[in-house]
C-alpha cells in the first residue's frame, strides 16, 4: 500500500543517516527549521543537500527571476524556467528529495520576522549589509547563523552560533577502547592493556568494566586517564582496592564541549577566526577576507560586481585597518578578474560545508567552523596568465563558467570525451558538475558512465538524481536513470549509459580502443580494489585519472596526471586489519568478531554450499577431479558440504528446514562450547602456570534453547527460512506454528570427545591441514559416494542465496543479528542492536550528500586543469576532509618516484607514470604501465 511504502521509506530513510550522525542527532534534525536565503547555484547546493539530511523543514527564499547566467550552476532550472522566480522554479525539484521534509518558497524580502521563525538561517548572494543587519539579529535571538558564497574561483564560509553552544560528540568517531591485561594497587593505578595500542590520548576519560578482582573499579564511574605509552596508561588511587584478578574493558567516555561564536561585526576583524584550507596559501587566504569586503564595496558604489578582467582597488584601504603583514596583490587582481563567474564545482565545493554546518547547528553533532573559511582555486586560471575571461555578447547556459575561462576553453570541455565508473554517491554529484560545466556536452564530445547496481531505497539519501519510483524496476539501473536525469539538467549531454562490471572480463567492452580515444577518467567507485584495476588500466593507457572517495564525514581526492604525479597505486593489503581465524571460531572478544563470525556462518551455509552442489551437477568428474586437487583437507569440507545437498540430509518439505535449524543452533551454541570446555576447561593453565581463559581469551559458556527467547526463535526462523529458500522449499514467518514443528523435533544427545584437537592460532591450523592428519577413510567414501551423480539432477539445482542488507523481508540480517547476539552472549560479549549489526555485517560505507558533493566539486576542480593542459605540478591538489571537525586540508600531489634499475636487477616499481618507456627481458615489450608487466614477474629496465 502507499502508507506502508511511506512508512518503509521513513524507516530506511532515517537509518541510512544514523550511520553517520547517530539516533539522537537524526531527532533533533527532525525539529529543525531551517531558512536558505539565494537559489542560485550555491544555494540550491546547500538546500539540496539539507533536505537529503533529514530536517523538518527547509524554507527557500528568493526574490530575483532565473536568468542565463544561473544555469552555469543551478542545477533545478530550465529554460522555461528564464524570467520566473528561482526559489518557486526550483520548489518541485527541492521537494521531490526527500518527502519526510516540508520545503517551501518565499518571494518576499528577508525580514527579521521571517527569521524569527527558524533555528537556522544561511544567508547566499547577500550584500555585507545584509550579512551584518541580520548576523546581529540572529546573534542577539538565539538564532544559528551561516554566511555562504562564492565568486568565481574562490570562496567564503562563515559561522556563528551565539554565545553558547554545545558540542555533544566533538568528532563521531566510535568510543576507543582497549582489553585490559593488568591493573596495579597503586596511586595511581596503571592499566596495562593487551593490544599494542590502546588509542587513548591524555585527558581523555574512559569507563572500566567486566574487571575481575579488583571490582569496585567497575561501579567507580568515568575516570580521567594519563597515557604512559602505546599500551598503557593511569587511572585513580588504586591503592584501597582489592587485588587485580584477570579482564576488564576500558571505554573512552565522550564529553561535550561549550563553544563561543562572535557576532559577524566582530568577527569580521579578527584574524585569528580564519581556519586554513591550504597552508600553502596562507597569506592568500588572508587576502581573500579582505579582498570579499572590497568586493561588497564596489557591488554597493556600481551596483554590480566587477566585469571580467577588472581590478578592485578597495583591499590596500580595508587592509590599513586590517593591518595585514602582506598583502597578495596576485589574488585580488585573479579574484577582480574573475568575481563575476559563477562555477558549479566551486559551488559543490563550498555548499557542502555549508550544508554540513547547518546539520551541527541542527544537531550538536560534530565540532562547527570558528568561524571564517576562505578557499580559492585560483591555479585554475591559465599557467603564466591572469585569466581569459571575456565579457558575454550572447547569452547562453554557460555564461558564468564562460565568464570566468573564456569561451575556447569551453568548447574544449564540450570535445572532451571522459568515462565515469560509478553512478553512485559521487557518481551522481559529478554527472551534475558534467552537465554544469558541458563537458562532453560538444560537438565530437562524449561522457560514457557504467554502473551494474539497481537502485534501493537506502541511496535516495545521498544520491540525489534518483526518487522512490525508481527502486525496484528492473529497466531502471543507476547508470541510466544518471543519465537521464542530467539529460534534463543540460539537453546539449552526450551520454551513454552501461550496466557493466569493470574488471579484466570487461576489457572486451573497454579495451585498448576504448581507453586510447578518451580524454581522461573518474573514478567514483565504493572499493580498493576496483580503484586498483582502473588506475592499472589507465597508467596502462597513459589517461589521466580524477578518483573520490567518502566514509560518512571524511573524503580525499586524486588526481593522476601523466607523466607528472604518482598515481593511486596498488592495493594496500588489509591483513593487518583482518582478524585471526582462529579468534573468530573459538576465541571471539569483541562484537565485530561475532558479526564477521556470523557472516562467515552466511557464506558458507546458504551460498557455497549450494554453488559446490550446483558445480557438481554441472560436472561431476570434473568437479571432482577439481576438488581433490585442492588438497585432502578442503576437498574433504567441499565433498562433505556437496554430500549433505545430495544425499540423505536434503530436506523434503519445511518440517526438514525447521528441524535443521534447531540442530544447528544445538550445534553451534551448545555442542561446540562444550568441546571447547572440553578441550579448555575454564580452570586450565597455560605451560606457565597462568590461566588459560585471560585476556583476550574470555571463557565461554554453553547455552540452552529456550523457544520462549525471542534472540533464540529469531534464529530458528530466519535460519529455517534461508535453508528453505536453497533447495526451493517456502516457509514461513508464523513463529507459534514453528514452535510446535520444534516439539517434534529429536536433538541428538552430545558427548565431547577427547580426540578433537583445537588450535590456539592460524599457524597450527595450517599446520594441520598441511601434515594430512585427517579421515582419508572418509574422503574416499565420499568420493565413491558422489562418483555417479543423482539421474534428476537438474530437479535438485539449489539455489545460492547473495548477502543483501537492505531488504528487511529476506531474513539476511534477521540471521546475522540473531546468529551473531547469540555468539555473543556464549561470550558474555556486548550485544548490538540491528542498526549497529547491520553496519558491521553489511560492511556499510556511511555516505552523507555533504561529504559527497564536497568530494565531487573538488574532482571538478582539477578537471578544469587537465581539460587546461596544466604541466605544472604546483597547480593540481589532493584533497583531505573531514567535514565533521571541518579540517579540510589541500596539498600539492606526489610526484612520481623515480629510480634507476642496473643491468639485469630489479627494483620494485611504484606505479606512476614515467617519460621513457622501459624495457622487459623477457618479452622485449616496451612498457607503457608498469602494472602490466610487473605482475607477470617480468624484469624491467
Amino acid at each position: 500500500t502507499v502508507e506502508s511504502d511511506f512508512v518503509n521509506s521513513l524507516v530506511f530513510w532515517a537509518l541510512c543517516g544514523r550511520y553517520v550522525l547517530g539516533h539522537e542527532a537524526m531527532r533533533r534534525m527532525g525539529t529543525a527549521n531551517v531558512l536558505i536565503a539565494g537559489m542560485r547555484g550555491l544555494g540550491v547546493e546547500i538546500a539540496k543537500n539539507v533536505i537529503l539530511s533529514g530536517v523538518k523543514s527547509v524554507t527557500v527564499q528568493d526574490e530575483g527571476p532565473a536568468e542565463w547566467m544561473d544555469f552555469s550552476s543551478q542545477f533545478f532550472l530550465l529554460a522555461s524556467h528564464l524570467g520566473q522566480n528561482r526559489a518557486l522554479s526550483s520548489l518541485s525539484q527541492l521537494s521531490g528529495l526527500n518527502p519526510h521534509v516540508h520545503v517551501s518558497a518565499h518571494t518576499g524580502p528577508l525580514k527579521e520576522t521571517l527569521l524569527q521563525q527558524f533555528q537556522v538561517v544561511v544567508l547566499t548572494d547577500s550584500t555585507l549589509d545584509d550579512q551584518q543587519r541580520f548576523g546581529t539579529f540572529c546573534h542577539s535571538n538565539g538564532i544559528k547563523f551561516i554566511v555562504a558564497d562564492t565568486k568565481g574561483l574562490c570562496g567564503q564560509l562563515f559561522c556563528d552560533f551565539g554565545e553558547e553552544f554545545e558540542v555533544l560528540d566533538t568528532d563521531g568517531e566510535t568510543p576507543a577502547s582497549a582489553m585490559i591485561d593488568h591493573i596495579t594497587k597503586a596511586d595511581p593505578g596503571v592499566v596495562t592493556c593487551i593490544e599494542q595500542r590502546h588509542g587513548f590520548v591524555n585527558g581523555s576519560t574512559v569507563s572500566l568494566s567486566e574487571v575481575c578482582g579488583m571490582t569496585k573499579l567497575n561501579s567507580y564511574g568515568p575516570v580521567d586517564i594519563k597515557v604512559l605509552g602505546p599500551d598503557s596508561f593511569s587511572i585513580c588511587d588504586t591503592s584501597s582496592f582489592s587485588e587485580y584478578k584477570k579482564g576488564g574493558v576500558a571505554t573512552e567516555v565522550k564529553k561535550s564541549k561549550m563553544l563561543q561564536f562572535k557576532p559577524l561585526d566582530e568577527a569580521l576583524v579578527d584574524p585569528e577566526l580564519l581556519v586554513m584550507t591550504d597552508y600553502g596559501k596562507m597569506t592568500k587566504h588572508q587576502t581573500l577576507h579582505l579582498a570579499f569586503q572590497a568586493l561588497h564595496g564596489f557591488v554597493k558604489r556600481v551596483g554590480r560586481l566587477p566585469k571580467p578582467r577588472s581590478q578592485v582597488t578597495m583591499v590596500t584601504e580595508l587592509n590599513k585597518v586590517s593591518h595585514l603583514d602582506q598583502l597578495d596583490e596576485g589574488v585580488v587582481q585573479s579574484l577582480s578578474f574573475t568575481a563575476c563567474g559563477d562555477l558549479a564545482p566551486v559551488n559543490a565545493f563550498i555548499g557542502g560545508l555549508a550544508a554540513q554546518e547547518v546539520m551541527k547547528a541542527c544537531t550538536g553533532k560534530f565540532t562547527p567552523l570558528q568561524q571564517w573559511l576562505y578557499f580559492d582555486a585560483l591555479e585554475c586560471l591559465p599557467e603564466g596568465n591572469g585569466g581569459e575571461g571575456e565579457e558575454l555578447t550572447e547569452s547562453s547556459r554557460y555564461d558564468g563558467q564562460t565568464a570566468v575561462f573564456g569561451s575556447g576553453f569551453q568548447e574544449r570541455l564540450g570535445e572532451q570525451k571522459y568515462f565515469l565508473v560509478g553512478a553512485g554517491a559521487i557518481g551522481c554529484e559529478l554527472l551534475k558538475n558534467f552537465a554544469l560545466i558541458g563537458l562532453g556536452a560538444g560537438e565530437g564530445g562524449h561522457i560514457t558512465v557504467t554502473d551494474m547496481d539497481s537502485i534501493e531505497r537506502s541511496n535516495l539519501n545521498r544520491q540525489f538524481l534518483f526518487r522512490s519510483q525508481d527502486i525496484g524496476v528492473r529497466e531502471k539501473q543507476k547508470s541510466e536513470v544518471a543519465a537521464q536525469a542530467v539529460r534534463v539538467m543540460n539537453p546539449n549531454m552526450n551520454i551513454t549509459a552501461h550496466q557493466n562490471r569493470l574488471d579484466p572480463d570487461s576489457e572486451q567492452v573497454y579495451g585498448h580502443a576504448f581507453f586510447m580515444g578518451l580524454d581522461g577518467v573518474a573514478a567514483a567507485l565504493d572499493n580498493v580494489e576496483a580503484r586498483v584495476y582502473l588506475d592499472g588500466r589507465c597508467v596502462q593507457h597513459q589517461r589521466p585519472m580524477l578518483e573520490g572517495g567518502t566514509l560518512g564525514s571524511k573524503g580525499h581526492t586524486l588526481v593522476v596526471v601523466p607523466h607528472l604525479t604518482e598515481s593511486y597505486g596498488p592495493a594496500k593489503t588489509g591483513s593487518q586489519n583482518a582478524s585471526p581465524l582462529c579468534t573468530l571460531k573459538n576465541f571471539p572478544h569483541r562484537i565485530e568478531h561475532t558479526l564477521q563470525w556470523a557472516r562467515d556462518q552466511f557464506e558458507g551455509l546458504y551460498k557455497q554450499a549450494a554453488e559446490h552442489v550446483n558445480l557438481y551437477f554441472r560436472d561431476a568428474a570434473g568437479f571432482l577431479e577439481r576438488t581433490l586437487g585442492r588438497g585432502e583437507a578442503e576437498a574433504l569440507e567441499v565433498l562433505e558440504c556437496v554430500w549433505g545437498g545430495v544425499g540423505g540430509q536434503r530436506p523434503q518439505g519445511w518440517e526438514d528446514c525447521v528441524g535443521w535449524a534447531r540442530r544447528q543452533w544445538e550445534t553451534l551454541y551448545n555442542n561446540d562450547i562444550a568441546q571447547l570446555l572440553h578441550c579448555f576447561p575454564s580452570d586450565q593453565l597455560t605451560s606457565s602456570g597462568l590461566p588459560f581463559w585471560s585476556g583476550a581469551k574470555r571463557c565461554p559458556h554453553p547455552l540452552t534453547f529456550d523457544p520462549s527467547n525471542t534472540t533464540h526463535m529469531d534464529y530458528v526462523v530466519a535460519a529455517a527460512n534461508l535453508y528453505g529458500q536453497i533447495y526451493g522449499i517456502v516457509g514461513t514467518r508464523d513463529s507459534s506454528a514453528i514452535r510446535s514443528i520444534l516439539e517434534t523435533v529429536h536433538i541428538p544427545a552430545f558427548t565431547p570427545k577427547s580426540t578433537v584437537k583445537i588450535h590456539l592460532t592460524d599457524k597450527e591450523m595450517e599446520e594441520e591441514r598441511e601434515s594430512g592428519h585427517l579421515d582419508t577413510g572418509r574422503l574416499d567414501e565420499l568420493q565413491k559416494k558422489l562418483s555417479s551423480p543423482p539421474v534428476n539432477s537438474a530437479a535438485l539445482q539449489m539455489h545460492p542465496i547473495d548477502f543483501e542488507k537492505d531488504d528487511d523481508n529476506n531474513f539476511h540480517i534477521d540471521y546475522i543479528v540473531a546468529a551473531s547476539n547469540l555468539r555473543a552472549e556464549n561470550y558474555d560479549i556486548p550485544t548490538a542492536d540491528r542498526h549497529k549489526s547491520k553496519l558491521i555485517a553489511g560492511r556499510i560505507i556511511p555516505a552523507i550528500a555533504t561529504t559527497t558533493a564536497a568530494v565531487a566539486g573538488l574532482m571538478c576542480v582539477e578537471l578544469y586543469k587537465l581539460v587546461q593542459g596544466h604541466r605544472k605540478i604546483s597547480s593540481y591538489r589532493s584533497g583531505y576532509i573531514n567535514l565533521a571537525v571541518q579540517y579540510c586540508v589541500l596539498s600539492e600531489p606526489l610526484g612520481p618516484q623515480r629510480f634507476t634499475v642496473s643491468d639485469r636487477s630489479a627494483h620494485t616499481p611504484t606505479r606512476a607514470f614515467r617519460p621513457t618507456s622501459p624495457v622487459c627481458f623477457r618479452c622485449n615489450a616496451w612498457l607503457l604501465g608498469y602494472s602490466v608487466l610487473w605482475n607477470n614477474g617480468h624484469t624491467i629496465t
